[in-house]
């Protein structure tokens, strides 16, 4: 059971998770040697969170903070080899699991796993290859906003922004999701609003609605919602050449082509250097410049992904690249405030590194039976895989007579490696892998639905940003 939190840092990432994880009833110490940003914290508001300014890399500190007693151990400075550091100190006094935030991709390489299981950490977070991914997930499928496999592909959530051309709207969903339907509804985001749907809920043209369905049938949901005519990406142009960007460029498929247009020509040399093997054209000028922008080529792209770590410059790119008729745009969205600012603008797919980082480190604070943790963090929603014991509630009844409370709905499940729908005749059966939606407060009652019992776990995601 986790009880006990230490953070490392009081930056953007252990600073939000510090205020989310506060009003769980867990004790949580925050540790950052910058006075400025702890007192941030203090004036928060946030009363049930204990904050040590002083250095994480210190043993007295660590002693002061009680790590021989934590159950997690989370080191996300600035500073790479500080979060190696803190993580084995954390390790050797005592702490049950610990986490560290590094910037080196060869780390996270799995053939490195032992070694640093040696060394102390449990897990290493690398936000920019987990967005690359996401950004290649995203135009991979570029009609949709948000692409998640469940269980190796048996089951997949799409999240689709409805416009005029769907053929979904203003029915209700009892008409549009029977029993026999191959795909389920489990969301909807409108306005600021999250939306668990009933049977009597229309969808409405502006909605970002999230279907739960099986591969075979994508084609089926993307002729429904007017997205046939959506060109398939085989052309990005990248506006900045960070890490992100790099890692990009690294892990990129074949029939992606990228170029990469940056403003600094020192940068630019620099990337010549490391993407020499990678073939990618980079080109040095503002990529938020329209003119530049034609010059370069954006005509010829079907996507355009903002990666500069200015978000505002990464919303006003996108807005100026969907002007010059792309498409698909990815935008780098870094601070939690412009998120609804960057949906209401119809930017398109929002990473945020942020929320990357949290899912992964609350996948440290899970029971092994739930699988994944996704976040629709444009919907204030979250998804958990869960595995259904022997003898559970969620085993007894048909999905009907479950009770499930409102703001929860099951998406699907996988039985035997194979996706199935789910309705209210659906009976779950023990060993199932089942797709449960929630908003608010509620993972908690669905550990105890699958499981039994509760196993101590916070009673909500820590990556709620929307």
């Amino acid at each position: 059971m986790i009880k006990k939190v230490i953070i490392a840092g009081a930056d953007a990432v252990g600073s939000h998770l510090a205020q989310l994880l506060a009003k769980d009833n867990l004790d949580i110490v925050v540790i950052d040697e910058d006075q400025e940003k702890t007192d941030a914290l203090t004036d928060s508001g946030n009363n049930d969170l204990m904050v040590i300014n002083s250095s994480p890399s210190s043993v007295s500190c660590l002693k002061e903070a009680g790590v021989g007693r934590a159950s997690l151990f989370i080191a996300v400075t600035p500073s790479e080899s500080k979060n190696i550091t803190c993580c084995m100190l954390a390790h050797a006094l005592g702490a049950q699991t610990t986490v560290a935030q590094v910037d080196n991709a060869e780390y996270v390489q799995p053939q490195h796993e032992e070694l640093f299981e040696r060394m102390g950490i449990n897990s290493l977070i690398y936000p920019e290859m987990l967005a690359s991914q996401e950004i290649i997930e995203g135009l991979q499928h570029s009609w949709v906003r948000q692409y998640w496999e469940v269980h190796g592909g048996a089951l997949v959530m799409l999240g689709i922004k409805l416009r005029e051309e769907a053929r979904l709207l203003d029915v209700p969903l009892y008409k549009l999701c029977r029993p026999d339907s191959p795909f389920h509804i489990v969301a909807l985001k409108r306005d600021e609003q999250t939306i668990i749907p009933g049977g009597g809920d229309c969808l409405r043209l502006g909605d970002i609605a999230y279907f739960m369905t099986t591969k075979k049938h994508i084609p089926l949901i993307r002729q429904l919602v007017g997205k046939e005519k959506y060109a398939d990406v085989s052309d990005v142009m990248v506006m900045g050449g960070g890490k992100t960007a790099v890692h990009l460029a690294h892990s990129k498929p074949g029939w992606l082509n990228m170029r990469i247009i940056e403003k600094s020509k020192e940068r630019c040399r620099r990337l010549n250097e490391i993407l020499e093997n990678d073939d990618v054209i980079i080109i040095c000028g503002d990529g938020s410049d329209s003119v530049t922008m034609q010059d370069e080529g954006i005509g010829e792209c079907q996507a355009f992904a903002a990666l500069s770590e200015q978000t505002e410059r990464n919303i006003l790119a996108c807005l100026v690249a969907k002007r010059l008729g792309v498409r698909k745009t990815v935008a780098m969205v870094n601070e939690t405030d412009y998120l609804s600012l960057a949906e209401k603008l119809d930017i398109g797919t929002i990473i945020n590194k942020k929320a990357i980082a949290a899912s992964h480190i609350y996948k440290m604070m899970l029971d092994a039976r739930v699988a994944d943790v996704k976040c629709l963090s444009l919907a204030n929603a979250d998804v958990a895989e869960f595995e259904a014991a022997e003898g559970c509630p969620a085993v007894k009844h048909l999905v009907k007579d479950l009770g499930l409370p409102k703001g929860v709905a099951l998406g699907g499940l996988v039985r035997d490696g194979e996706g199935v729908s789910i309705n209210g005749n659906t009976q779950i059966m023990p060993g199932d892998r089942v797709v449960v939606f929630s908003t608010g407060n509620l993972i908690k009652r669905m550990d105890r639905l699958f499981r039994g019992h509760s196993f101590g776990v916070t009673d909500k995601l820590i990556n709620k940003f929307a």
